[in-house]
């Protein structure tokens, strides 16, 4: 093996977890390369994993054309802005969309050049340890073939969309994220199975294009997962926007047509129930991605439900050998892929990465936007955590009147004794950029007195994070 294939580290996977553990492996001095096989239409590389060619950045790059098209159409008159002959051309939005994929990709190998990153276009496979204290051979194939070795191998494969069994994904008819990202036409009707992220983000782009919606979630309630108040008010939103959302069903059969699908499941009462779409987008989570990266060869140890096995600090079974991201346990989500390659390579540099679950922000894309950090009102009962809470609208929030906004509101929750905030739980305009106040707030372990006492701008959305946290003490000065 010649010195030029010899590696200090090795990243597997380009995704968000992946290249940027790769390139702070890089900035940290060691000899490193990252391989992926993600391939564009021209058969290039297409660095960003799932994330940026068919998850986050498509699919926000849609809902915010999406929104323009909806706001055009239903509000510019209410600012006194009249539009006559709005007309859609979603041949133009889809390109837009690539485009800013294309833009994302392109980053990413010019920060590989920047950060002296080599780049394998390819699929990583371990092939077997190395001889002597080598550490590990890895075999690419695919545009790019060879084989290199790495003292230290990061594992960043990333996750595939779970199919229902039945119902596999032909990207034409049955849709995963991938497909829902490209319909060449909007449907007239259109089903999704699965009231999580994906499925409503998604089933948003298209009920503002045109399409009749129709969500089917099997749960009893309406994001399990989200603080209930804050889940009920978005529902209700959602449900005015006019997604059919039915919760407490059972899927039954489902069957092709030439140019349909069909739906048969039972209602929450257990009411037979058969339903015909034009497109079915089916979104019921997603599994670890380890086909082919040869995890039997060197005895790379996997759990029950398929995930590499690590610790704490992301170590697997083998020595050398580290996983993060959707690979690995806990929520898949880009950042916290971002978080863990970080501290990977600053573990191998026998440094301290830091990750913190507790402070881990999450975000649903839709108008209007849902994010929470922390616990929920329902999960600290469930402990027995004696707590206290403010909350307050936007429709009392001045910016969001002037955005013509005011769907939502901002509730902290914070321990009963110390005041030490729990929980931020936000649904309304652009929550998504508020969180990160609250995340910084709970990272230093902040009283929500501290939020109440710091000065926020006016007028700015972001007042309604103070006045919440003035409510928590019952002193909110604007409702």
């Amino acid at each position: 093996m010649s010195t030029e294939k010899q590696f200090d580290v090795v990243v597997i996977g380009g995704g968000p977890g992946g290249y940027v553990a790769a390139i702070r492996a890089a900035q940290l001095g060691f000899k490193t390369a990252c391989i992926d096989e993600w391939q564009n239409t021209k058969g290039g590389p297409a660095l960003g994993g799932t994330c940026t060619n068919v998850g986050c950045i498509p699919s926000k790059a849609l809902l915010q054309s999406s929104e323009h098209f909806e706001h055009a159409g239903h509000a510019f008159k209410e600012h006194g802005i009249n539009v006559s002959g709005l007309e859609l051309d979603l041949a133009q939005m889809l390109k837009r969309k690539d485009g800013v994929v294309k833009a994302n990709n392109d980053g990413i190998v010019y920060l590989f050049k920047k950060n002296k990153v080599t780049f394998f276009h390819g699929r990583g496979t371990f092939a077997g340890k190395a001889e002597g204290d080598g550490g590990y051979t890895i075999n690419v194939s695919g545009p790019s073939t060879d084989s290199i070795t790495a003292k230290n191998v990061i594992v960043a494969t990333g996750s595939n969309a779970r199919e229902l069994p039945g119902a596999e994904f032909d990207e034409k008819l049955i849709l995963s994220n991938t497909g829902a990202l490209a319909i060449d036409g909007v449907p007239a009707r259109l089903g999704v199975i699965g009231a999580g992220v994906i499925g409503l983000e998604m089933g948003s782009v298209w009920r503002r294009l045109g399409a009749q919606v129709t969500v089917l979630e099997g749960l009893p309630t309406f994001l399990g997962a989200v603080d209930q108040q804050i889940a009920k008010e978005a529902h209700k939103a959602f449900v005015k926007q006019g997604l059919a959302i039915h919760l407490g069903v059972k899927i039954g059969s489902i069957t092709k047509g030439a140019n349909d699908v069909t739906v048969e499941y039972a209602d929450a009462t257990g009411a037979a129930q058969t339903v015909t779409f034009d497109r079915l987008i089916v979104s019921i989570g997603r599994v670890p991605n380890t086909n082919g990266l040869g995890v039997e060869t060197v005895g790379l140890q996997l759990d029950e439900r398929g995930f590499i096995g690590v610790d704490g600090e992301c170590r697997t079974n083998l020595p050398g050998v580290w996983a993060v991201g959707d690979v690995v346990r806990g929520p898949m989500l880009a950042h916290k892929a971002e978080e863990e390659g970080v501290a990977v390579a600053e573990r191998i540099a026998g440094q301290h990465g830091h990750v913190n679950f507790d402070t881990i922000p999450w975000v649903i894309y839709t108008s209007p936007e849902i994010a929470w950090v922390g616990k929920t009102e329902e999960q600290l009962k469930a402990a027995g955590v004696a707590y206290k809470a403010g909350s307050f609208p936007f429709m009392a929030n001045g910016r969001a009147r002037a955005l013509g906004d005011t769907t939502g509101m901002v509730k902290v929750i914070a321990d009963a004794t110390t005041d030490e905030i729990l929980g931020v739980h936000m649904v309304g305009p652009v929550v998504s950029e508020l969180i990160s106040e609250a995340v910084v707030a709970m990272e230093f372990k902040a009283a929500a007195e501290d939020i109440a006492r710091i000065c926020h701008a006016h007028p700015t959305l972001s007042e309604a994070t103070k006045e919440a946290a003035l409510a928590v003490d019952k002193r909110s000065l604007n409702f």
